[in-house]
């Protein structure tokens, strides 16, 4: 990690930025809320730096067949399949990260990657996330537990419903 943290303002309250990159354990970079943030309070503005002709490791999936590379700390945030976060799709279509829980100045921001993607085709055999409800692999919205999917209504990108059902292809 660079000696310089990077921080990001999309969390601003007061002219103070919300969140900011640094080691997280085992798992390399994470974000870190810079203060606390209450239950459905937006922790990261989602802005989008560029579209994307296929999925990859850091991809966001804002539509169907559509993906993007999110800027600022977004792709910095690690997943977890009890994350404090959930995703809400603003309105320039870009995710926004809403706070589930509230969240403590000093902890992790996390979410799920099923949150946004219908399937994860890019990541490591095992989750790494260490919570009481790790599922031991980092699936997408299509391979979701039925408890989980019940738990994040609300609080996942739209279009996941919307395909719901449907057969998927490789790379969706």
């Amino acid at each position: 990690m660079p000696s310089q943290a990077r921080t990001d303002v999309s969390g601003r309250r007061g002219g103070t930025a919300g969140a900011q990159a640094r080691t997280a354990a085992d798992r390399g970079v994470g974000v870190f809320a810079l203060h606390g943030f209450a239950v459905g309070e937006r922790v990261l503005e989602g802005v989008i730096e560029a579209e994307l002709d296929r999925n990859d490791a850091h991809a966001s999936q804002i539509g169907e067949h559509r993906f993007v590379r999110h800027a600022g700390l977004m792709p910095l945030v690690n997943h977890s399949c009890d994350p404090s976060c959930g995703i809400a799709v603003n309105a320039h279509g870009a995710h926004d990260l809403i706070a589930r829980h509230a969240i403590a100045e000093g902890e992790e921001i996390t979410f799920d990657y099923a949150m946004r993607n219908h399937t994860i085709d890019h990541f490591p055999a095992h989750c790494r996330c260490g919570t009481a409800h790790c599922r031991g692999v980092i699936t997408g919205w299509k391979d979701l537990p039925t408890e989980r999917r019940d738990v994040y209504r609300g609080l996942i990108a739209p279009y996941l419903l919307e395909m719901e059902g449907r057969p998927s292809t490789p790379g969706q």
